[in-house]
């Protein structure tokens, strides 16, 4: 009896490792897709300061989800409002001296409209012998006067009005310095790294927080060339996640345009001796918005990508296991090749 338990034992646990061994395989791909490893990456920004200065606010922390545009921090610009101030008072003061101008310019045209007046009358006086020709002379002089002087306003206008121009660039560069010293997120992210606190002094591109790009979540997969040529940007493509038992939908984005070895991390060492090709795989930003809170980077799976079908193909179907989708995702609003 001992004998039959043990021969009993040994067979249900050879057949139950064999079926252990059949699931852990990964199943068999059809003709015209195409599969790699490799995991969840999001592009990390730097969220750093343009102009140097004290912290004044940080209102995010680490792990805090950022919308694009977000105010995520602040830098102190009680400095700056006085300069701005001071170019304003610099710019009341130059529209001033363009007033004064203006003014010079129509004292300057009265002139000389009195001037060619008084040159007229001295010109008949002088044909009818009633005045010396010293006199027309003066005359004549004093409208060349008037006229030099008028010129002489005009050019003061143009050189005030620059000078306009200069203070009103220098107060809108301050302005600008003090926009610049709120600090908000450039897109949709997660604070991976909080890297300063209020009150601390940075230099110009200190920064002040990191953020999980969570707009652009990709996995990058390395295929041979045999299979690369035929990967076309916009392809359908699948990530599956060793943490899900669903298929994300996702499109080829990148395919690196010369050949180059694997990372050690994403294949074997048999694989690593043969050139790849670098393709990335870029889930939609819908998706990854209806998740938002459960995107996390790092993760390993494996990327399946359907190839441009040869001559006389069409394009396969997915397997089984690749038609499960995530549950926010209807089925009929993508292919179901």
């Amino acid at each position: 009896m001992k004998r039959v338990i043990i021969v009993v034992v040994l067979i249900l646990a050879t057949v139950g490792g064999w079926l252990l061994w059949q699931n852990l395989q990964a199943p068999e791909l059809p003709e015209g897709l195409a599969s790699g490893n490799g995991r969840i990456e999001a592009v990390q920004i730097d969220i750093s300061t343009k102009i140097a200065g004290r912290v004044e606010t940080i209102s995010a922390k680490e792990g805090d989800l950022v919308e694009k545009g977000q105010v995520v921090a602040t830098i102190d610009t009680a400095q700056l409002h006085a300069q701005l101030l001071r170019a304003e008072a610099v710019i009341a003061s130059a529209e001033s001296q363009v007033a004064a101008a203006e003014a010079s310019i129509a004292q300057a045209k009265a002139k000389l409209i009195l001037a060619e007046q008084e040159l007229s009358r001295a010109r008949e006086l002088v044909k009818k012998g009633h005045t010396s020709k010293e006199s027309y002379d003066t005359r004549v002089s004093e409208v060349a006067v008037a006229k030099a002087n008028l010129n002489a306003a005009n050019a003061t206008l143009v050189s005030q009005e620059r000078n306009v121009d200069a203070a009103r660039a220098d107060a809108q560069g301050i302005q600008t310095q003090i926009d610049d010293a709120v600090l908000v997120a450039p897109s949709l992210g997660r604070v991976l790294y909080r890297l300063a606190e209020p009150g601390e002094v940075l230099g110009s591109g200190g920064k002040v927080l990191t953020l999980v790009n969570l707009a652009d979540v990709y996995m990058e997969t390395f295929l041979p060339s045999s299979q690369a040529h035929r990967v076309s940007i916009g392809a359908e493509a699948r990530v599956k996640l060793d943490i899900l038992d669903v298929a994300i939908p996702a499109t080829v984005s990148f395919v690196s345009p010369e050949s180059q070895f694997t990372p050690k991390e994403v294949e074997t060492a048999s694989e690593r001796e043969k050139l790849m090709f670098r393709v990335k795989v870029r889930v939609p930003e819908t998706l990854v918005q209806a998740y938002i809170d459960r995107v996390k980077t790092g993760v390993r799976g494996v990327a399946y990508i359907q190839l441009a079908p040869l001559p006389g193909e069409a394009l396969p179907e997915w397997p089984a296991f690749l038609q499960k989708l995530p549950a926010k995702i209807n089925p009929d609003n993508i292919s179901n090749h």
